[in-house]
């Protein structure tokens, strides 16, 4: 697990922004079966998502994920919208975003890349794929990369 993770003696925190309840339950699912201790917390629109982040009523207190997964077809406030507001917020910028998207779209992934998100990456139709890619990412971000501390001075 990431060095600072293990400093702080806590599990990895990731939001994961997706109205699609099946896929929801597949990344729950396929966290749960990882070897990195995680709290998983979804939102199911993009303006749920962003009071999340801001601890706006319900949400007050709850701490800043060390990731955000984000679908780009989220009803009323899309993906993309949801993307820049994040990388425009000096209070989030600094969590890494991965966009998970259906779409192989060009323009999509452009648009994700300018807006800054830290990666992209195809939902795999497949179960077993979906599965690995949901491992694969978490190797990366926890045990290869080093995320952020959510102690600004750590």
């Amino acid at each position: 697990m990431d060095k600072k993770l293990i400093a702080e003696g806590r599990p990895a925190e990731i939001m994961l922004v997706d109205d699609n309840r099946g896929d929801a339950l597949l990344a729950s699912h396929a966290f749960r079966e990882s070897s990195v201790q995680t709290n998983l917390t979804v939102a199911s629109t993009g303006e749920m998502a962003l009071a999340m982040l801001a601890g706006e009523g319900e949400y007050r207190g709850q701490r800043l994920p060390d990731l955000i997964m984000l679908d780009l077809g989220l009803p009323k406030m899309g993906g993309v919208e949801v993307l820049e507001r994040i990388k425009s917020d000096i209070r989030f910028r600094h969590i890494p975003v991965i966009v998970m998207s259906n779409s192989g779209a060009g323009s999509n992934i452009l648009k994700s890349y300018q807006l800054h998100a830290n990666a992209y990456v195809m939902k795999p139709a497949d179960l077993q794929k979906f599965r690995e890619a949901i491992s694969l990412i978490e190797q990366f971000f926890f045990l290869l990369a080093c995320v952020p501390s959510q102690n600004i001075d750590a």
